[in-house]
């Protein structure tokens, strides 16, 4: 990964370590801590994710994530904030965010949904091939290859990651699609689940099942999708 990221935080000791942080991790990062640094900085034909922060010096954050929208923007925009109630996610997201994170969150894992995002933007082309997922028939369909017939926990599991195609889905949410207690169920049999669908797939298809594990939180269908019921 070697992509460009813009990162905009206005707290210089978090700045400097994420900035240093992604750095290691392969990307070409430029820091910045505040709006109008941001936009003189910014370089639409350069970065194609942005870390943005709410809380500025001058202004916040989330009018220059609707700024961005509004001018059809594709960049790829992580919120990371301290911001972190339900009411403030759910507007985040709603308002053009990919991925809303309080600052609290593990390095790792801020790096985990980097790299997603990055792939996805990447690997998503208008047109391109879909995996198609037959929910009555129960069989997934790689491009260019034969149906593979699922089981009905796989088809379950399929379903969940991938309505929710380029985005991270949590380990609590496919669970709960399973129709079990998150708390009271081994994360051991989720573990098998996916290793035994990619190992079908592979043995199948002769193809990587293209899905990220998101380490500690969950995971990410990164390819085109189309679902029939």
């Amino acid at each position: 990964m070697t992509g460009h990221l813009i990162l905009l935080e206005d707290e210089d000791i978090l700045r400097h370590e994420l900035a240093t942080f992604l750095g290691q991790a392969g990307w070409t990062v430029e820091a910045v801590a505040d709006l109008s640094a941001f936009r003189a900085c910014y370089d639409a034909a350069r970065h194609r994710i942005a870390v943005i922060d709410l809380g500025l010096p001058d202004g916040d954050g989330m009018d220059l994530i609707r700024e961005l929208r509004d001018g059809g923007s594709p960049l790829g925009i992580v919120v990371l904030t301290a911001r972190s109630a339900i009411p403030d996610r759910v507007a985040g997201l709603a308002d053009g965010a990919d991925h809303y994170l309080p600052k609290t969150s593990d390095l790792d894992e801020i790096a985990a949904i980097l790299s997603a995002l990055d792939r996805r933007l990447a690997g998503i082309q208008p047109n391109a091939p879909a995996w198609l997922l037959e929910l009555a028939s129960r069989r997934l369909t790689p491009p260019g290859h034969q149906p593979i017939h699922l089981s009905h926990q796989d088809c379950i599991v399929l379903h969940a990651v991938m309505a929710r195609q380029g985005d991270t889905i949590s380990r609590q949410d496919i669970v709960a699609a399973l129709g079990e207690d998150f708390l009271n169920y081994d994360q051991r049999r989720l573990d098998t689940q996916m290793r035994r669908l990619r190992r079908k797939v592979e043995d199948a298809a002769g193809i990587a099942l293209p899905l990220n594990t998101v380490r500690n939180v969950g995971y990410c269908f990164f390819a085109a999708v189309a679902i029939r019921t």
